[in-house]
C-alpha cells in the first residue's frame, strides 16, 4: 500500500469530502460506461451535465458564472479521481479553455460563455495544434481577418482533444504579422456554424475514449466580440499565462496512474503464481515493485508541492516545466515495469495494466514534449 500524503495545506477535510463524492459518482456513473466509450472513440457531451449539475466540472469558476468559487485545488482534486478511474482528461481542457475566458475574456463574454460551461451545456476545446504546427505556435498558419464587424477564418487544425464533441472552442489564429505578436484567440460556438467542419476522428495507440479530430474552417465567419479580449495580438500571451497551471492538469494525472499501477501489479503479483510460488515472491519482482512505489511516492510528493505554490502563486513556471517533464517520464517507466511483471496477460487490452501503458505514452508529448520542457528549464539556467 503506499503512503499517503496529507503534509500539505490545501489537504483539508472540506477537499477530502469533496474528492470523495467526486470517487463514488465516478464509480457508479461513469467507469461502467467506459468500455463503451472506448469502442466508439468519445465521450458523448450529454455526460458531462450531470456531472456538471454536482458542481464537479468547473468547480473553481465564481459563483456570479456559475461555479462554487472553489480554489484550483478542486479541479485538481477532480482531475486526479478522473485518471484513477481511467476517464481521460477531456474536462482538463475544457476546463483551460474556461480559465482562458475567465482571465482574458470581457465582462460580456464571460457572462456569454462561463455559466453555459459551467453547467455542461457547452463543452470546449482549444484548437491550437495545425498540420505544420505543433509546439512552435508562431508558426501557425490559420488566419483571421476582418471584414467589417466580423472576422473571417480560414485554416485547419489537427489533434484537437475534444475535436469531435465540442460545441465552443477556444482557435488560435494569426490575425497580424508572422510571429507570436500576430497571434489571437477567437472563440467560437460550433452548432450549425457554417462554414466549420469536423473532419476524422482519430484513431490513436491509446486514450481511446478520448476523441482527437481534425477541424476545418472555411470561410468562418464570426461577429468580431469573439476575439478572445479586446485586442488582437495577445493571444501568444494569453496562451502562455495559464501554462503552470496547464502542466499541472498533466502531473497530477500521472501521479494518479503510477499509483494505480502500482496497487493493480502488486494485487496481481501476490496472487499469480509460477514455479511453486507467486510471482510477489520473487526477490526481483519485490525489487521492481519498491522502485515503482518509491518513483510513485516520489512524484506525489513534488506534484502536491507544486499544487501548494501554485495556491500560494509562487509557482515558477521553470519548476512547471520541470513536473511536466519528470513526472510524465516517470510515468512511462513506471507503467513500463508494471507490465512486464504481468507478463503476456499485460499486452491484453482487456488488463487495466496494458491500458496504462498505452494512454501515458502521449503525457510526454501533448502538453509540450519533454524535448520542449528541457529546452525552456536549459533557458533559465543560461540567462
Amino acid at each position: 500500500m503506499l503512503p499517503q500524503l496529507y503534509s500539505h495545506r490545501w489537504m483539508d477535510e472540506d477537499i477530502e469530502a469533496f474528492r470523495e463524492q467526486v470517487r463514488r459518482y465516478i464509480a457508479a456513473e461513469l467507469a461502467p460506461q467506459l468500455d463503451g466509450w472506448r469502442r466508439q472513440g468519445f465521450i458523448p457531451r450529454e455526460v458531462w451535465r450531470p456531472f456538471a449539475a454536482l458542481g464537479f466540472l468547473l468547480p473553481e469558476i465564481a459563483e456570479v458564472y456559475g461555479g462554487a468559487g472553489a480554489t484550483l485545488a478542486y479541479q485538481l482534486v477532480v482531475q486526479d479521481e478522473l485518471a484513477k478511474a481511467e476517464v481521460p482528461a477531456n474536462t482538463a481542457v475544457h476546463n483551460l479553455a474556461a480559465h482562458y475566458i475567465l482571465d482574458y475574456g470581457t465582462e460580456a463574454q464571460k457572462q456569454r460563455w462561463l455559466p453555459k460551461m459551467a453547467s455542461g451545456e457547452l463543452l470546449a476545446g482549444i484548437a491550437l495544434t495545425e498540420p505544420g504546427c505543433g509546439s512552435d505556435l508562431k508558426a501557425l498558419r490559420t488566419k483571421a481577418r476582418r471584414d467589417g464587424g466580423d472576422y473571417l477564418i480560414d485554416g485547419a487544425k489537427t489533434f484537437i482533444t475534444n475535436g469531435f464533441t465540442a460545441n465552443l472552442l477556444v482557435v488560435a489564429v494569426r490575425t497580424g504579422e508572422a510571429g507570436s505578436r500576430g497571434v489571437s484567440l477567437m472563440v467560437l460556438e460550433t452548432q450549425d456554424l457554417p462554414g466549420f467542419r469536423v473532419g476524422r476522428l482519430l484513431e490513436k495507440l491509446g486514450q481511446h475514449a478520448s476523441d482527437t479530430a481534425e477541424l476545418f474552417f472555411d470561410g468562418v465567419r464570426i461577429p468580431a466580440d469573439q476575439l478572445l479580449g479586446e485586442k488582437e495580438g495577445e493571444g501568444f500571451i494569453q496562451l502562455m499565462s495559464q501554462l503552470p497551471y496547464e502542466r499541472l492538469l498533466l502531473c497530477v494525472p500521472a501521479a494518479a496512474v503510477m499509483e494505480l499501477a502500482v496497487e493493480l501489479t502488486v494485487a496481481y503479483t501476490k496472487q499469480r503464481k509460477a514455479f511453486g510460488q507467486t510471482i510477489f515472491d520473487f526477490q526481483n519482482t519485490r525489487f521492481k515493485l519498491a522502485e515503482c512505489a518509491t518513483i510513485a511516492h516520489v512524484v506525489r510528493t513534488f506534484v502536491n508541492d507544486c499544487i501548494q505554490r501554485l495556491l500560494d502563486g509562487t509557482l515558477d513556471p521553470e519548476a512547471a516545466y520541470m513536473a511536466k517533464w519528470w513526472c510524465t517520464e516517470q510515468q512511462g517507466k513506471v507503467t513500463d515495469e508494471c507490465l512486464q511483471l504481468f507478463g503476456g496477460y499485460g499486452y491484453m487490452a482487456e488488463y487495466p495494466i496494458a491500458r496504462l501503458y498505452a494512454d501515458a505514452r502521449i503525457q510526454r508529448i501533448y502538453g509540450g514534449t519533454t524535448e520542449i520542457m528541457k529546452d525552456l528549464i536549459a533557458r533559465k539556467l543560461g540567462a
